[in-house]
């Protein structure tokens, strides 16, 4: 008899659940398989309750890892993303280069020129090489390493400037600046060849010169070439790409030869020292100015578009896109 009691209130408990729930079966199952667990002796402990269980299903696998090339079926759901998305996510941010590819790459002799092509007129001095622009009657661009025994010379500049004989279309001459108003403005500082009596003469060249405001010439400019030296001297070795922008319907001074007024300078600089490679870009107008040079602070591919120049194209791809993507002067030293 008190087991047909007990079978009796069983089965009212669970009627009593059934209407509880509305009707519902599955929360009743619920129920009583939880109160099942609570007397069973199943042992759990090795399992990490914080882990997401690892589906083993195959078809689960596939259903996560499906991609879906147009819309979710999903009536709430966001839609899927195309494969061709997804699939450039799951390559590697970057390819990897060792230490010893970087400095094999590092130490071929034109690493730090720009782009060339076979039409361009290429000038190539001990200290620098530049690409000279006849139309413009000045450089495109002058590149060279800056080290640091190079500043510590004794040499003192002798102000001769010089047509240069290399360049077979001529270059300016000192008459085309006479009455300018224009400095014959260095692009290749001569004091950046204090060590070389011979290279610090041939940054006199007029193929190295450009027309520059006085006050820019002698005071930001002048600050610039200073805090790179320093550069070089901390770092022991920058590579140094410095130009004008130069650009159709530039205003002209000049008798003998038409030289176009840059209205606006640049200067790109990299150092490498394996795996650490950093780059940082200056732009500036041809006008005096009491601003900070941090200021003046651009992305080097910024550069690349305004002048049409590629800087750097030796360095891997990875790499040359991370350095010009982002100038960070508090990355260099005394630049603030």
């Amino acid at each position: 008899m008190p087991n047909n009691n007990l079978l009796l209130l069983i089965v009212f408990f669970t009627i009593g659940l059934f209407l509880h729930f509305g009707g519902k079966s599955k929360p009743v199952v619920q129920f009583w398989e939880t109160l099942k667990s609570a007397f069973t002796a199943e042992d759990n402990s090795s399992q990490n309750p914080y882990k997401v269980p690892e589906p083993t299903d195959s078809s689960v696998f596939a259903d996560t890892l499906a991609v879906d090339m147009g819309q979710s079926t999903a009536p709430n759901g966001p839609a899927h993303k195309p494969a061709s998305e997804l699939e450039e996510k799951a390559k590697p941010a970057e390819i990897s280069i060792s230490d010893a590819d970087l400095n094999r790459i590092v130490s071929q002799r034109d690493f730090f020129l720009p782009s060339t092509s076979s039409q361009d007129q290429l000038v190539r001095r001990v200290g620098y090489t530049l690409k000279y622009v006849e139309k413009y009657e000045q450089p495109a661009w002058v590149a060279y390493i800056l080290q640091a025994n190079q500043i510590q010379g004794g040499e003192e500049r002798e102000n001769q400037f010089m047509p240069d004989p290399v360049v077979q279309s001529g270059t300016a001459v000192t008459a085309d600046y006479t009455h300018s108003g224009y400095d014959r403005g260095h692009l290749a500082p001569a004091a950046d060849f204090k060590n070389s009596y011979q290279v610090m003469k041939e940054t006199f060249y007029m193929s190295n010169i450009s027309p520059q405001v006085p006050q820019f010439n002698r005071g930001i400019w002048l600050e610039l070439e200073k805090i790179v030296r320093a550069w070089a001297y901390k770092y022991q070795r920058v590579y140094v790409v410095t130009g004008p922008v130069l650009k159709p319907g530039l205003a002209t001074i000049g008798r003998l030869n038409k030289v176009a007024v840059p209205q606006q300078f640049y200067k790109v600089i990299l150092y490498v020292k394996p795996p650490y490679v950093k780059g940082i870009a200056f732009l500036l107008d041809n006008k005096a100015s009491n601003a900070q040079l941090s200021s003046f602070v651009v992305p080097i591919d910024s550069i690349e578009k305004l002048t049409g120049i590629d800087f750097f194209p030796r360095l891997p791809d990875s790499i040359e896109r991370k350095v010009e993507s982002k100038s960070n002067p508090r990355e260099w030293y005394r630049l603030e």
